[in-house]
């Protein structure tokens, strides 16, 4: 380990992550119009150096700097007298030099209007910002259920990136806001390696298509295999009909919206208890509301388990109450009473502030029973 490396671990740097070389598009390629130009201008000058040298025997320097200010016609004039003959061949020099110019200005032109080496030059960038991301979601497909959705991630401070096979995604990101983006067909593995989908916690498919959503869910599944992740993604899709969220749902998408459903629900709420109408909204949706509700998952090497629920003083210890329960085998129980089992692998869904539920989930997360129960 040499002397920077120690120093860089001392100090606790990090190298920032990079993505993998044959994620980054080639620029090369696009480069191949400059290589004529390019070699004219090496031959230009070389043959304008010989020649003062062999002329009116310049030395080699003295040559090669009056062959580039006669080539660049910068018109500095002679460094030295020069000959009849090496007049003549300045001249001619000159009037190569302003052609091997005016076609690489004319190439330059050409490959700009192109926008291909721009356009690469810009997603280069985007990955390597798109590969320190962690814990983001990949959001799929461009339409009016993205623009909402991202707005709801961006005001609760979760990373994403969207990606749409659309050339007009560029005009969108920028309209909307999207700080990370991708023009790629979202089903195919490349773009998901360049989403960092190895990082993400989750993927959502928004397409207005049943057979894009159908296609994407069973890509990242086998994404999934293919690359061993340790834990499965947690994958939302929309669907318009039942038959359509049911499909999903058996192909593997974990929770599948139907906006069709959602409003007939909201419609119904409003129409069963009007005097409710913007508790949900106020309570799950407003960023600045200081109760949260989450699902935390007991493990199997929890303190907690087999315990009754009033033994393990959730609500003493953080503030929060358990609002309901979810076994393992996915059955759900509201208001559970005090004296029900706390199981391996259940769910509490808990209520109470980012504070209280994040000391909850701490709390089940130890294995050893902790020293806070000696004081309630």
């Amino acid at each position: 380990m040499n002397l920077l490396q120690r120093i860089r671990n001392f100090l606790n740097w990090e190298t920032p992550p990079k993505p993998d070389k044959k994620l980054l598009p080639e620029v090369y390629p696009h480069l191949q119009a400059f290589r004529l130009p390019l070699i004219l201008t090496v031959l230009t000058m070389l043959v304008g150096t010989i020649g003062y040298v062999l002329i009116d025997n310049f030395t080699v320097l003295d040559a090669v700097y009056q062959t580039g200010i006669t080539f660049t016609t910068v018109g500095f004039g002679e460094i030295a007298p020069v000959s009849d003959a090496g007049r003549i061949f300045t001249i001619t020099l000159i009037i190569a030099g302003f052609t091997v110019f005016s076609s690489a200005l004319g190439i330059l032109v050409s490959e700009l209007n192109k926008g291909n080496i721009v356009a690469i030059l810009k997603e280069r960038r985007m990955l390597y910002k798109i590969a320190r991301l962690k814990k983001h979601f990949v959001v799929c497909y461009h339409n009016d259920y993205t623009i909402e959705v991202t707005k709801q991630l961006r005001k609760n401070h979760i990373p994403f990136v969207v990606i749409d096979p659309r050339e007009e995604v560029h005009q969108w990101a920028q309209e909307h806001k999207y700080p990370y983006y991708l023009q790629a067909e979202p089903h195919a593995e490349l773009a998901m390696l360049k989403a960092h989908l190895a990082s993400a916690k989750g993927l959502i498919t928004l397409s207005n298509s049943i057979a894009d959503n159908i296609a994407l869910i069973a890509s990242v599944r086998l994404f999934e295999k293919e690359h061993y992740l340790p834990r499965p993604y947690y994958v939302i899709s929309a669907a318009e009909t039942m038959s359509d969220v049911e499909k999903l749902k058996k192909l593997g998408a974990d929770t599948v919206v139907s906006p069709t459903k959602l409003t007939a629900q909201r419609v119904s709420a409003m129409a069963a208890r009007p005097d409710m109408e913007n508790l949900l909204e106020e309570f799950l949706y407003k960023s600045d509301n200081p109760l949260n509700m989450e699902e935390i998952e007991v493990p199997k090497y929890s303190w907690a388990v087999l315990k009754k629920l009033k033994e393990t003083h959730i609500r003493q210890i953080t503030n929060s109450s358990v609002v309901g329960i979810t076994k393992k085998d996915g059955k759900f129980m509201s208001m559970p009473k005090g004296d029900v089992l706390v199981t391996s692998e259940c769910k509490l869904l808990v209520i109470g502030t980012q504070d209280g539920i994040a000391m909850t989930r701490d709390l089940l997360r130890k294995r050893v029973k902790p020293k806070e129960l000696k004081f309630v």
